[in-house]
């Protein structure tokens, strides 16, 4: 269904919408052969808190960005290729309902759907996707995915020593190995990871040892990449957990979009 589309006059106007709304914040969407397959309102596992995303899916990639006026501004775009990525159903709690991991080799994080069928639409939507891309590319899934990372507010200690405390002074910092919250001391080194970075990231102790006794051979790029450690230099803040200067969240909750579908989701 999603093929019929390609040459759409309809799919060239959804398109061309979507990167009216991001303006000059945002990249270029209309390549040939790409569909807007579709959109909608999710809620993304920030490092801080939960925050409303705007998301589009494509053909071959996920684009989300924030939400400045609902439906017609959008800044802070993302746009994550769909040959990267996984996804992982996550169990219900007390607190969260309806989510789920994307998984990609330089970034993994949760969202969070309104309704468990909306979960179920965007998954699938996704996966078929991804099935396709991969089929028609020949490429094979990506192996190594980054780690999700623990959210600040689950952690008021820090997850290795189990001892520092986190105040103003003493900041959190996060393993990008690992994901985990950790202090400074217990996040002093660092380690190159090509799929995240072309420069070495803060990683904690733990995945440290792993690391390097797995790459002897890297122990002087190790080194060097160390000495340059700065006490205050995490190196790793989420770009997408600024401050909110949306005033255009929508009040009831839309449905999202799937477009070439037989059914009608809103």
């Amino acid at each position: 269904m999603v093929d019929k589309l390609v040459n759409s006059e309809a799919n060239a106007r959804r398109i061309a919408m979507v990167e009216s709304c991001f303006g000059s914040s945002g990249q270029p969407l209309g390549v040939p052969g790409r569909v807007l397959v579709g959109e909608g309102v999710l809620t993304k596992m920030c490092r801080k808190k939960p925050k409303t995303r705007q998301f589009f899916l494509f053909n071959d990639i996920l684009v989300y960005g924030n939400i400045i006026i609902n439906k017609k501004k959008y800044n802070k775009q993302h746009i994550i290729p769909l040959e990267e990525v996984k996804l992982e159903s996550l169990e219900d709690d007390n607190q969260y309902k309806n989510g789920w991991l994307i998984r990609t080799a330089s970034k993994s994080f949760a969202v969070y759907a309104a309704t468990a069928v909306e979960k179920g639409e965007w998954m699938a939507h996704i996966n078929k996707c991804i099935d396709d891309l991969l089929r028609k590319s020949g490429k094979k899934a990506v192996a190594e995915h980054a780690a999700v990372w623990v959210p600040d507010g689950d952690a008021p200690v820090c997850m290795h020593c189990k001892k520092t405390q986190f105040t103003l002074i003493n900041r959190r910092h996060h393993c990008r190995k690992c994901g985990a919250v950790v202090c400074g001391p217990c996040s002093n080194k660092r380690f190159l990871l090509p799929n995240q970075s072309s420069k070495p990231l803060r990683v904690c102790l733990h995945c440290y040892e792993v690391l390097t006794s797995a790459s002897v051979k890297n122990h002087n790029t190790i080194d060097a990449a160390n000495k340059g450690m700065n006490a205050d230099s995490s190196g790793e803040e989420d770009s997408d957990d600024d401050e909110e200067t949306n005033k255009g969240q929508p009040e009831a909750h839309d449905l999202p979009k799937f477009y070439g579908d037989n059914e009608k989701l809103g």
